[in-house]
């Protein structure tokens, strides 16, 4: 196992230990829910919402606070285990696939988007997998 590897597996586990630190940080409205209900809006490897299909309305907007909100939280967090906040939010991002719901659309690859069927996430390097 690389460095990397570990590195990204304890703070997945850190995250985890956190108490449900995906869920605090995935407070959405309706409208961005559904749009990750229709596909338009999904999770990234990074620990970010992308966009899957274009975006019209406010809904970048509101997907763009919620990135937002969710870099000042990595922040915090990766300031107080003294790690790189691209790591800590990579764990999350780690995390949160590894835990997604059917139908959901998202991405383990920049630009590359996917929708979660029955098999688990086939996770990228950065998460051991």
């Amino acid at each position: 196992m690389t460095r990397t590897s570990k590195i990204a597996i304890a703070l997945a586990s850190l995250a985890l230990a956190m108490g449900g630190t995906t869920a605090a940080l995935a407070q959405m409205d309706g409208e961005v829910e559904a749009a990750m209900a229709s596909g338009t809006v999904g999770e990234q490897a990074d620990g970010y919402l992308g966009f899957a299909k274009a975006p019209g309305g406010s809904l970048k907007a509101k997907v763009d606070a919620i990135n937002i909100k969710r870099r000042e939280a990595f922040t915090r967090m990766a300031q107080t285990k003294n790690v790189p906040i691209e790591a800590f939010a990579a764990s999350v991002g780690c995390q949160t696939l590894g835990g997604l719901k059917q139908g959901r659309v998202y991405s383990v690859a920049k630009g590359v988007w996917a929708t979660k069927g029955a098999a688990p996430v086939q996770l990228p390097s950065q998460c051991g997998g």
